[in-house]
């Protein structure tokens, strides 16, 4: 054989093999399984998701090219969140994208081999979903809420400072929420410092929102506290809207809810969390350990205020108030 021939043939042989395989790792496409609650094309979660897959652009990935959805949604009933997970993990997947304590937790119990990138969760290391905020740990890493339970706090102060002569306060939660004991504890304490008193109303069934108005309503409540969690999320116009019919002040952790017509809300920029969750599939999809990625907060918070149904309701709100919104809906 020609020497020199060999030679070149092995060279390209050898070009061959990298370009061969940057080949396959070009036609590479990723599976991401979504576990949350509302399906993407619900109004109030479609701007989240539509953040999310800029985030994904932005990083040179095209849904339907070199990635693709698979989509498992509890609609707000966080006990389907186990099997939902399982039914997932039983797919071939390269990664799950979990929104909230509830879903996140059913991702880790059901797999150890699966990256999990969260999204929109209180305090994943009063959840037991991390070891801490610097090293997660495990294969959950992602983006936190902020200032975790806290917030609740703060949304009492805004119905205090609103409602300066409140003196009873109605508080929803959901039972089942992984972290709603660690709600209460925390309204508890942060009303107790305002001078207000709580009552707890549990929302087992979305169905059961009605009767727990009527009784708030008898009750006499002067407002009303709805924390972050995904009912709340998943009923939001629906809870506007009996607020609004009970003539109750609420305040909320999302933003949509004053859209649809609540009083006002106080909580993290849910569309840029997830931009920013995209950020971690990236690095992950280039070799990156989710136990090594820190775990990010966000740092912009929005209140805003529905003046036309602060009008609704006789409500003048101080202008203080007013002048801290980072949007007022006329």
């Amino acid at each position: 054989m020609d020497r020199r021939k060999f030679v070149a043939g092995l060279g390209l042989g050898l070009l061959a093999a990298p370009l061969a395989a940057e080949a396959q790792q070009a036609r590479k496409v990723y599976r991401i399984g979504a576990l949350g609650n509302p399906p993407p094309t619900a109004p109030q979660a479609v701007p989240y998701w539509k953040a999310f897959a800029e985030g994904m652009r932005e990083r040179g990935y095209s849904e339907g090219q070199n990635f693709v959805m698979v989509h498992r949604w509890t609609e707000g009933r966080l006990e389907r969140a186990p099997s939902l997970a399982a039914e997932l993990v039983g797919l071939t997947l390269d990664l799950i994208v979990a929104v909230g304590t509830a879903s996140v937790r059913a991702a880790k119990q059901v797999t150890s081999a699966i990256p999990i990138v969260m999204v929109y969760v209180v305090d994943p290391v009063l959840g037991g979903l991390v070891d801490s905020y610097a090293r997660p740990g495990g294969n959950v890493t992602g983006v936190a809420f902020g200032v975790g339970l806290e917030i609740v706090g703060k949304h009492l102060e805004l119905l205090k400072e609103a409602l300066p002569k409140v003196s009873r306060v109605a508080a929803l939660s959901d039972p089942v929420h992984p972290l709603d004991a660690s709600y209460r504890k925390e309204a508890q304490t942060a009303a107790g410092a305002l001078g207000v008193t709580l009552q707890f109303y549990e929302v087992r069934d979305p169905n059961d929102l009605e009767a727990i108005f009527s009784a708030l309503t008898r009750a006499r409540a002067g407002a009303l506290l709805v924390p972050a969690q995904p009912f709340a999320f998943v009923n939001a116009r629906r809870i506007a809207d009996l607020a609004s019919k009970s003539r109750v002040p609420a305040v909320y952790s999302f933003r949509e809810t004053v859209e649809a017509g609540g009083l006002m809300a106080y909580g993290a920029n849910a569309a840029d969390m997830f931009r920013r969750a995209a950020t971690y599939v990236d690095k992950i999809f280039k070799g990156a350990k989710p136990g090594d990625l820190p775990i990010e907060q966000p740092t912009k918070f929005e209140l805003i205020i529905n003046l036309k149904t602060a009008k609704a309701l006789g409500l003048t709100i101080p202008p203080s108030l007013l002048l801290r919104a980072d949007e007022v809906i006329q």
